[in-house]
């Protein structure tokens, strides 16, 4: 009788690794360290730091994933090419936001707790997403100094990232449906921030303002 081959074991990657590691946090079997890890889903330790050095590592990795895969949707999408810088940014909040929401349970658990070690786990995204706010081109005030245009883009960028951080700690915290708050928000505090740079930000300062106020003061 002839036997059936046996089915070739898929190629261990990053990818498998984070998916296997949402599985155990998502099902309460949180990995207590990478030997159990690895003996769990019968790989070698050495074979999970041929990918990872940790599991700070992972975490990291999967905001990171959900950039690219925020990038590849938006470049897919017909007509982002040619929108303005603030429809571009806009779009890319609705869309990182909507795939965050896709494992908003695997967020909480990463991004509860320890402070510091959150901002760890989110350097990965940091650099990635200040490279994506220079290729906007954004317009600027002309500072007539290199030296000053260059330190002004800079600060553009970090704005940007506070921003983001914003708009995701909102986001933890929303109780609406669909998340509606979060992307009122976000178009919310993008219009102010372009209209700062634009220098004319007392009525997108002032409208943002309101809404936030309305948010932690429910009552007045």
């Amino acid at each position: 009788m002839k036997s059936t081959p046996a089915k070739p074991k898929a190629k261990l990657s990053k990818e498998t690794i984070l998916d296997w590691y949402m599985s155990d946090i998502l099902e309460g079997n949180d990995p207590k360290n990478v030997y159990l890890f690895s003996k769990n889903h019968k790989i070698k330790e050495e074979d999970f730091y041929k990918f990872y050095n940790g599991f700070e590592g992972i975490e990291s990795h999967f905001f990171e994933l959900v950039f690219e895969k925020t990038l590849a949707t938006l470049s897919r999408s017909s007509g982002y090419k040619e929108y303005e810088a603030k429809e571009k940014l806009l779009s890319f909040y609705y869309t990182f936001f909507g795939n965050l929401t896709s494992n908003r349970s695997f967020v909480l658990y990463l991004l509860s707790g320890d402070k510091i070690g959150n901002i760890r786990k989110l350097k990965g995204l940091h650099k990635n997403f200040h490279q994506y706010i220079e290729s906007l081109d954004i317009d600027t005030v002309d500072l007539k100094n290199e030296k000053a245009n260059k330190i002004q883009h800079r600060v553009l960028s970090e704005a940007a990232w506070f921003q983001l951080i914003s708009i995701l700690k909102f986001w933890l915290h929303d109780d609406s449906a669909e998340f509606e708050k979060t992307d009122i928000f976000i178009e919310k505090s993008s219009t102010a921030a372009f209209e700062l740079i634009n220098t004319q930000p007392l009525k997108s300062i002032a409208d943002l303002g309101k809404f936030l106020y309305k948010e932690f003061n429910p009552v007045a």
